[in-house]
C-alpha cells in the first residue's frame, strides 16, 4: 500500500488495510510512507511492515528504493496516491499486480486501472480508497470502515504530565482548537476561532488548547490571545503521536479540513469542522468520517477573492460561517447525548 502524501490522506487510507486484513487474514501487509506520517501507522494491527519513502535528505534515491522493493518480493501493490516516480518504481520492481488510477499519462504502468474522478466528490475519500480493492476481488460491503490508531497508555500519561507543566487545568474539560490547515484547505478566520474559544472558556468548565505546526505559530498565538486565559499554546510542540495523545483526552476537537481533524475522528473524539462548498474540498469528500461530528459548510459568496483565484486565507465564504453558529454546534457536541448514525452537514 503506497501513500506518500499528508497526514489526513494516510489516515483515510487505513481502512483499506483493515478490509484487506479481513479478506486475506494471512497476507503480509506493508505500507510505503513518509516519516512525517508514518507514526500514525505504528501499532496498527493491520500493518505488518512499514517501508520509508524518504530520509533526512528527501525521497530515497530511485535505485536504492528499487532494491528495497525487489527484496520485498511483493505480489501486489495498491497505489493510492498516483505519482509518476512511484508508478515507475513499482513497474521496475516487477510487482505482478499494480492497481492505480486510470486517468494519468503513466496509468499504462498499472496492470489494473480504476476509473473514478475524485474531484466530483460523489463519495468520501476513504470510500474512494477502499474502492481501489475491487480489481483484487475483495468484497467491499463488510460493514463500517475502521480507522485503527493505537496509543499506548504510557504515551497518554507522558503527554498529560507534560501538559500540566504547560498550564493544563485538571478541573476543566479540554477543547482542542486547530486553526490552521497547512495550506491544504480553505480556513475559517483566526479571529473566529479566538472568539469561539473565548466563549467556551467563559462558561468556566472548559480550557482551550490550541495546536498547530511551528509554521502556524502566528495563527496559534492569535487564537490563544483572543481566547484569553487559561488557553494553552501548543504550536510546534507535538509530534504526530503526541498530538494524538493530546486529542484523545479532549471533549471536543475544532478545526478546518486538515489531517488532525481525521486523527480526532479516528480516535472517537467529537469534531466540529468548517468546510467550503467547493466540490473537491467539500465535506462530502473530506469530512470527518464519524457520527460524532457537526460540519458547518460555507455557501459560495459572490466575488470571494479566494474562490476567484486569490489567496485561500482570504476566503469570504468561510468568513460567512458565524461564531454564533459554531458556538451552538459546539454546545450540542459537548452535551451528553445519543450520537447520530450519520455525518451531518449544516449549510450556513
Amino acid at each position: 500500500m503506497v501513500r506518500t502524501d499528508r497526514l489526513g490522506d494516510v489516515i483515510l487510507t487505513l481502512p483499506v488495510l483493515s478490509v484487506l486484513r479481513d479478506h486475506l487474514p494471512h497476507a503480509r501487509l506493508t505500507m510505503l510512507l513518509r516519516h512525517y506520517t508514518g507514526d500514525v501507522a505504528v501499532g496498527n494491527p493491520d500493518v505488518d511492515d512499514i517501508l520509508w519513502y524518504d530520509d533526512a535528505r528527501g525521497p530515497v534515491p530511485f535505485l536504492r528504493m528499487l532494491r528495497t522493493l525487489r527484496h520485498g518480493r511483493f505480489d501486489a501493490v495498491i497505489i493510492v496516491r498516483p505519482r509518476f516516480r512511484i508508478a515507475l518504481l513499482m513497474a521496475c520492481a516487477r510487482i505482478p499486480l499494480r492497481v492505480g488510477t486510470g486517468y494519468r499519462f503513466y496509468s499504462l504502468l498499472f496492470t489494473h486501472r480504476v476509473l473514478e474522478h475524485r474531484r466530483y466528490a460523489e463519495k468520501h475519500e476513504a470510500e474512494y480508497n477502499v474502492g481501489l480493492l475491487r480489481p483484487l476481488g475483495v468484497p467491499l460491503d463488510a460493514g463500517p470502515l475502521r480507522f485503527p490508531i493505537r496509543l499506548e497508555s504510557w504515551e497518554r500519561e507522558a503527554m498529560e504530565a507534560r501538559l500540566e507543566t504547560l498550564g493544563r487545568a485538571k478541573d476543566r474539560r479540554r477543547v482542542v482548537i486547530h486553526p490552521g490547515s497547512g495550506g491544504s484547505a480553505r480556513e475559517w478566520p483566526g479571529g473566529h476561532f479566538a472568539e469561539l474559544g473565548r466563549r467556551l472558556q467563559a462558561q468556566g468548565e472548559i480550557q482551550v488548547l490550541v495546536t498547530g505546526t511551528d509554521g502556524e505559530r502566528a495563527r496559534v498565538e492569535e487564537v490563544v490571545r483572543g481566547a484569553g486565559p487559561p488557553a494553552v499554546d501548543l504550536a510546534g510542540a507535538c509530534t504526530v503521536r503526541e498530538l494524538a495523545a493530546v486529542i484523545s483526552g479532549a471533549a471536543l476537537f475544532v478545526s478546518n479540513s486538515t489531517g488532525p481533524l481525521h486523527l480526532a475522528a479516528a480516535l472517537g473524539v467529537p469534531v466540529l469542522a468548517f468546510y467550503p462548498s467547493i466540490a473537491p474540498m467539500s465535506a462530502r469528500r473530506w469530512g470527518p468520517y464519524t457520527p460524532r461530528a457537526e460540519v458547518l459548510e460555507a455557501p459560495n459568496v459572490p466575488g470571494c477573492p479566494a474562490c476567484s483565484g486569490g489567496a485561500p486565507q482570504e476566503c469570504h465564504c468561510m468568513e460567512s460561517i458565524t461564531v454564533d453558529r459554531a458556538f451552538e454546534a459546539a454546545q450540542r457536541l459537548l452535551e451528553p447525548r445519543e450520537h447520530p448514525t450519520e455525518r451531518p452537514v449544516t449549510h450556513v
